[in-house]
């Protein structure tokens, strides 16, 4: 292990690998493979939000950063007892690989290990991969392999926090022409004609697209960019004041305001069939410019 990584003991028994660089510093939790905290240090503010009174519990999500949703996307199709967003973000990783990369930048490895409750949820068998790469961009691939001898469905998605000024005072570019399906109301159709804005709760996902994203953030005076590979589906969420207050772990009364959730995904009808013996693999890279 380089000398640029760590792994230390945090509350309740997690464990977090530490990694501080010449570029960046992040941290991830081994359970579920979570990026809670990375920042380059050529950033003035934080990129990514965490919030106050995120849960640091064995088998429960934490609130912010990276978490991943596998292998389904918000509930179950079927059985509602299972957990929301499928359980990768909840389950035990293992470090791999470290490595230190020419440009300065970290390289981390990691595989699902599939326990008991991993094992009674699904009918199938696989393998399930995370590289991070830690620098002045975050990168992350999430590669799904089909160990068994039928093909089998997933829906996927990076569920990224990203941090704000205000929700009010930024725009997201880069969904313009998209089609889209609005949970809030009741999940009709309709084309995203102009750059998004908030004024109120927000919870659309945006279905065949593939195009980059942008978060304009005059305030900050940056543009926090989102690159895709082989996501078909973005989505966007604010909680907006009511529902961040009903949630016990979204931190004080205003922190949904420093929040936005832009996330990388494939869900819908663009969940992923994956045959027997192959893979297929989700990439998304966070870069920011600054002026």
């Amino acid at each position: 292990m380089n000398k640029e990584i760590k792994v230390v003991d945090g509350e309740n028994g997690l464990q977090f690998i530490e990694i501080d660089n010449s570029l960046a510093v992040a941290r991830i939790a081994l359970q579920g493979a979570h990026v809670d905290w990375w920042r380059p240090k050529s950033s003035k503010q934080d990129v990514l939000w965490l919030s106050s009174n995120a849960r640091y519990q064995k088998g429960r999500s934490i609130r912010g950063g990276v978490p991943i949703c596998w292998p389904w996307f918000g509930k179950h199709p079927t059985d509602g007892s299972f957990c929301v967003h499928g359980f990768a973000r909840v389950i035990p990783w293992k470090l791999l690989e470290s490595e230190q990369l020419k440009n300065g930048a970290t390289k981390i490895v990691l595989k699902m290990l599939p326990t008991d409750e991993v094992i009674k949820q699904l009918t199938y068998s696989f393998e399930l991969i995370l590289t991070v790469v830690v620098g002045e961009s975050l990168y992350l691939n999430l590669k799904t392999t089909n160990l068994s001898d039928s093909p089998f469905v997933i829906s996927e998605g990076y569920h990224t926090y990203f941090y704000i000024s205000d929700i009010e005072k930024i725009k997201i570019t880069g969904l313009e022409n998209s089609s889209y399906t609005d949970k809030i109301d009741n999940f009709n159709r309709g084309i995203e004609e102009e750059p998004i804005i908030f004024k109120n709760e927000f919870d659309r996902v945006y279905t065949n697209t593939s195009n980059d994203c942008y978060i304009e953030d005059e305030i900050f005076n940056r543009v926090i960019t989102v690159k895709k590979s082989n996501s078909n589906s973005t989505v966007v969420w604010t909680p907006w004041q009511k529902k961040a207050l009903a949630m016990g772990d979204m931190g004080g009364k205003d922190e949904w305001r420093r929040m936005v959730c832009l996330e990388t995904a494939n869900l819908l009808e663009n969940s992923v069939v994956i045959y027997p013996k192959l893979s297929h693999s989700i990439a998304t890279e966070y870069s920011v410019q600054e002026y």
